[in-house]
Order: structure tokens, then sequence, then C-alpha cells
């Protein structure tokens, strides 16, 4: 039975990376983006096996809907949810417009697509889910001077590690694998995109992601984070966030008690 592969954001970048690495690993493809004349190259750059391009604006929910009724029709493999946008700006200057498209993209369509094929997935009893995220969802505690300031994008990427890890658990036993993929400054398009240079800036490139996440998979990992070497950082994150969940209680902590 043929493998398929559903991988947003696929015209550029690490999408178009997993496109290419999983068209030369034998998937069947549905690649999706927003601009048709990318998807079409990307179909006829790989005759070895199945492509179909979709043009699909998942920062709305038109976009996003039609994408998801795809998903709900076909035995989806293998799902990337990689599609991106950035609008890195502090949130007081960030238009209501671009705001909305933040929240599309990087929280409502991963949900609604990782909704879609789940069920099909269960049912089967194998799937994989990727979502991709970035090293940005740890930096919520950064100070003041660490810019630019970002806190909508910062969030969606946050959601997506919360996600991925509590719907890994949801669906231990059952077959369906979910990964969680957080590089850190990759030489793509992305930045370009928003009017930032950083040629200068030592980066990651987005075959090494790819690699990273196919790597990570078969290591078991659910949250994998390319650029670091000591995964002793990340387990100790989570530790602590679980340590403090688990120590919650119904008694009023003393610091916020009056005198």
């Amino acid at each position: 039975m043929s493998k398929l592969a559903l991988v947003t954001g696929a015209t550029s970048g690490i999408g178009r990376a997993f496109a290419q690495r999983l068209a030369g690993l034998g998937y069947d493809l549905i690649v999706v983006g927003r601009r048709e004349e990318r998807l079409k190259e990307l179909v006829a750059a790989h005759p070895e096996v199945n492509v179909r391009g979709l043009a699909a604006d998942l920062s709305t929910d038109a976009g996003i809907d039609a994408v998801a009724q795809l998903c709900g029709t076909e035995d989806i493999t293998l799902l990337v949810n990689n599609a991106g946008v950035a609008h890195y700006m502090p949130l007081a200057d960030l238009s209501a417009e671009k705001a909305r498209e933040l929240a599309h993209v990087k929280t409502v369509a991963p949900a609604m697509l990782t909704r879609a094929v789940v069920g099909g997935m269960q049912a089967r009893g194998e799937g994989t889910i990727v979502n991709v995220a970035g090293m940005i969802a740890f930096s919520g505690p950064a100070p003041s001077s660490v810019m630019p300031r970002r806190a909508v994008y910062a969030g969606g990427l946050a959601f997506a590690v919360a996600m991925s890890q509590t719907l890994s658990a949801e669906l231990e036993g059952t077959g369906v694998r979910v990964q969680v993929l957080c590089p850190g400054v990759v030489a793509t398009e992305f930045h370009e995109r928003q009017g930032m240079d950083l040629s200068a800036v030592r980066r990651m490139s987005a075959d090494d992601v790819v690699t990273a996440s196919l790597r990570g998979l078969e290591l078991g990992e659910v949250v994998v984070a390319p650029g670091v070497e000591d995964a002793y950082l990340l387990n100790a994150i989570f530790s602590a966030e679980l340590a403090a969940f688990n120590a919650q209680s119904p008694e009023l902590a003393s610091r916020y008690r009056g005198n």
C-alpha cells in the first residue's frame, strides 16, 4: 500500500525540503501552499511519485476548511503542519489583520488539520503527525532586551509544543506518532519575507532540519530540537513543568496571603 504525506507550506524552505525528501522515500504527496506556480513546479519535479498540488491560504477559514476536508477523505500516512508566517513586532503594533493571520496559520490550521487526520490514523493503527514550531516557543522568559518582540508568534509556537506533547500522550498505544519540530534559525526565505537580513548569521539548512525530524521519529522523540546538542536541557524544562503542575494545591500559596 502506498504511503501518502500531506505537507503544508510546501513551496519553500522546510516544507519544500520535507516534500523532496519524502518523495525520495517513495511517499505520494499532497503539497499545500499559496503560490500556485511553485506548486506546479514541485509537482513536475517529482514524476517518480504521485504529487498533487492544492492551492490554499491557511490564514483564512475557507483555506483551512478546504485542506481539512481533503484530509478527512484521504488515507494520509504522514501530516506535516509546516505553514508559517512571522510578523515579528510588539503586540501593540500588530494589526488586527496580521494577528488574525498568525493565529490561523500557527494555531487554528494545525489543530483543524490534525483533527481531520487523527481519527483515520487511529482506525488504521498507524500514522505520523509532525507540527513544525521553533525554538522561539521556549523564549517566553527572555528579558525585554531580546528583540524583536513577538508575543503572538511565540505563543503560536508554544501552542504547537503543548498540543503535540498532550496529543502524543492521548494517542499512546494507538500506533499514531506525534512530533513537534523546533529548529532555530534556518536558511530559508522566511526571514527575508519579513524584511530581515540574516545573511551574516549562521543558519541551519532546511535539509538538516528534515534529517533531524526523521531521525527523531526513529528515536521516539516528541520534541525535536535539531540544533540543541544537550538533550538534558529540554528534559529539564519538561521535568520542571511537570513538577510545577504536580505541586498545585487547593490551598492559597503563602506568598499570596495577606500580612
